[in-house]
């Protein structure tokens, strides 16, 4: 689901720029590697908890029903969330170090692209059932893909290619009990139709972000990349109330708070779960987050989802799978080429 730092292993990219970020997280890695002990189980242990977070987020956004405005939401969602990560970063130390910045500017538009994300994402929860916007958030990596190839000149070749229309086949096949009127489920079709819009679009704006943390991973620390979006967002979102808010009943209060303080211990758990393993090792317990939602969905929201929605994450999930294994695979041969360029 989403969309802030969360999830966002990676794409990689067939280019020099790639080899410059891969660098620094080399160094980076290096660093961690004396500092904490690499534990790959424990990392996968933190990114499935980080899943669960954000799935619970997500619960708790679709738990509004699209009763508070998106961008009050949006507010609540960032500048709660600044509390548990105050927290953490104050007890990592060095506060000033962790959010100086070079390219306030990268910031700036990495921050409007993520807040689309957010905003799309949440209207997709108001209008879908938690499974189907689950699944179609792991569109984000296909469009990924796609942007890399457009606007950094990656070269996709043909498997990724076919990964990306059988991954928004798999998103048609999710919607397809939507697209006809009279069939049972919590929302009319046309509503449904709409969410399903909704998603696609908080997708791309999230694989556009992707793109631009990218760009800002070459001079920025991890905190100032996740501060300054969580700032930003809180200016964007307390701006709505120029377009009017809701004033929230006690329990969409308590929704709201929980959507904040989730997303906040969602990013944490992330950025821990990288100091234990690797991205290309976590990358594809991302979507764990569909068993949750499965799970949370049907006890507390009472969602039952239908067979075209299981199917249709089923065939998203596996583009996915493939994405990340085609990709893990040609940066391996990358890596035996450069080895082998610098013994010659």
């Amino acid at each position: 689901m989403g969309s802030l730092l969360m999830g966002s292993d990676e794409v990689s990219m067939d280019t020099s720029f790639d080899y410059v970020i891969r660098r620094r997280h080399a160094e980076r890695e290096e660093i961690f590697c004396q500092e904490y002990k690499m534990d790959p189980r424990k990392g996968i242990l933190l990114k499935i908890s980080a899943t669960l977070a954000l799935v619970c987020m997500g619960a708790c956004i679709s738990g509004l029903k699209g009763e508070i405005p998106i961008g009050e939401v949006v507010f609540f969602r960032s500048a709660i969330s600044m509390l548990p990560l105050g927290i953490w970063m104050a007890a990592q130390g060095g506060v000033r170090q962790q959010i100086a910045t070079k390219h306030i500017g990268g910031h700036v538009i990495r921050s409007f692209s993520g807040t689309g994300g957010m905003v799309f994402s949440y209207m997709a929860l108001a209008n879908l059932p938690l499974v189907d916007a689950t699944a179609i958030s792991y569109a984000t990596p296909l469009f990924t893909v796609m942007l890399a190839a457009l606007l950094l000149g990656e070269v996709v070749r043909i498997y990724r290619w076919t990964a990306v229309i059988v991954g928004l086949g798999g998103i048609l096949v999710i919607l397809s009990p939507h697209a006809s009127w009279g069939v049972p489920d919590i929302s009319d079709s046309q509503t449904a139709l709409i969410g399903g819009v909704f998603g696609l679009l908080a997708a791309f704006f999230s694989a556009v972000s992707m793109i631009q943390i990218r760009h800002l991973t070459q001079t920025e620390n991890t905190g100032a990349i996740i501060f300054y979006f969580t700032m930003l967002t809180t200016i964007i979102g307390a701006a709505s109330i120029t377009l009017g808010w809701t004033m929230p009943t006690g329990w969409q209060f308590i929704l709201l708070v929980g959507t904040g303080l989730f997303g906040g211990v969602a990013q944490i758990l992330v950025t821990l779960s990288l100091r234990h393993a690797e991205a290309s090792l976590l990358a594809p317990f991302d979507y764990s987050s569909m068993l949750w939602a499965l799970i949370i969905g049907y006890i507390f929201l009472g969602q039952l989802p239908v067979a075209a929605t299981i199917f249709g994450a089923s065939i998203v999930v596996a583009a996915g799978l493939f994405t990340l294994w085609r990709e893990r695979r040609l940066h391996k041969q990358r890596l035996a080429q450069q080895l082998a360029l610098s013994s010659s």
